[in-house]
């Protein structure tokens, strides 16, 4: 089946989001977000998210169907976030999807949240870039992959050892008294102030750095730096403090993602996750890639936070590449390792 109808459903942060896909063509993407819930904490909270997916899930599922304008009896296979996650929210995905699945009697797929931000690229584009180096940054997960096949072969090659890029984006808004998520906000300042301002450091990349440990990433060095500072130096400019910040948090994503291109050999780059909706990234990447001869795909920024459609998009993947469907009964697993693409 080359285009299979799927019904992706996602709901692994504080996102509900449910997306339908025709093949490649996206149909519908609808996200009920609790982000207002969880911003006078300054972060999400868990047992919230789970309770607002609860109360968003069927409406959700309903908005989604009405903007495909299909049926459930219309639906071929269901996918399903399994992990990782909040496992409380994980588990409202999951149970919605398994009873969908049981009850139109339609395979399931539960698929891996970070390889579906990935696979979200093939929404936009024909042609597969495969293989590919990926750069996955949210408020999560900071990894560098390569993806020899989407729905079958993805290799971790590094990741953050402490604050996930996203992450500390929320932190350093929160100490400059910005808006949660942080990302955006900091974004918004940024452009405003000059990213030269301070020499904030770029965690792990001294030469011992990159002897032992090339592909990884450190943020929480940075996060300690910028909170002395703004406790040092009570004059600050919050522009150029952004803009500074924001610039050594990019420098460093693209310094090891363009690494891993070069040693690899593979010569194209795709930049996933919720912080790849900044536009200093998406500036720098393209003027990086270009430069060195990299062919660079980015999602476009409504596609790079969590949604649906990037979990039914790794669905029809499977689909069309015949791989097995998941058993109904399998438990969400909040720290589902990447190279596991789908249970089965």
């Amino acid at each position: 089946m080359s285009q299979p109808l799927v019904l992706g459903i996602e709901t692994s942060c504080d996102e509900t989001a449910v997306g339908i896909v025709r093949g490649r063509t996206l149909l519908a993407n609808v996200i009920a977000s609790s982000v207002e819930e969880h911003a006078r904490f300054g972060g999400v909270v868990p047992e919230i998210a789970s309770r607002a997916h609860l109360e968003a899930m069927q409406p959700t599922i309903a908005n989604a169907l009405v903007d495909a304008k299909v049926s459930l009896k219309d639906i071929d296979a269901i996918a399903v976030t399994a992990g990782p996650g909040l496992v409380g929210a994980l588990l409202v995905g999951v149970g919605s999807a398994a009873g969908l699945a049981l009850g139109l009697d339609k395979p399931i797929y539960a698929v891996n949240h970070l390889a579906a931000h990935i696979s979200v690229d093939y929404l936009t584009h024909d042609k597969d870039l495969e293989p590919t180096i990926a750069l996955l940054v949210s408020g999560g997960h900071s990894s560098l992959l390569q993806v020899d096949d989407i729905t079958s072969s993805i290799t971790k090659l590094g990741q953050t050892i402490d604050d996930a890029a996203g992450e500390a984006f929320d932190k350093i808004a929160r100490v400059m008294k910005l808006s949660f998520p942080g990302g955006p906000a900091i974004d918004l300042l940024a452009k405003d102030g000059s990213a030269s301002a301070i020499d904030f450091p770029r965690g792990l990349t001294t030469s011992n750095d990159w002897q032992t440990r090339p592909y990884d990433f450190s943020f929480s060095g940075l996060k300690t730096a910028v909170a002395r500072y703004l406790e040092n130096v009570p004059d600050y400019v919050r522009a150029d403090v952004a803009a500074s910040f924001q610039e050594a948090i990019v420098d460093v994503l693209l310094l090891k993602s363009l690494a891993a291109c070069k040693e690899s050999g593979i010569d194209s780059l795709v930049i996933a996750g919720g912080v790849a909706a900044n536009s200093r990234l998406r500036a720098v990447a393209a003027a990086r890639c270009e430069k060195v001869g990299i062919r660079l795909r980015i999602p476009a920024p409504a596609l790079c936070t969590d949604n649906g459609a990037m979990v039914a998009s790794l669905g029809a993947l499977m689909v069309a590449a015949h791989r097995p469907p998941s058993p109904v009964a399998f438990d969400a697993d909040s720290s589902l390792p990447v190279g596991v693409i789908s249970l089965s």
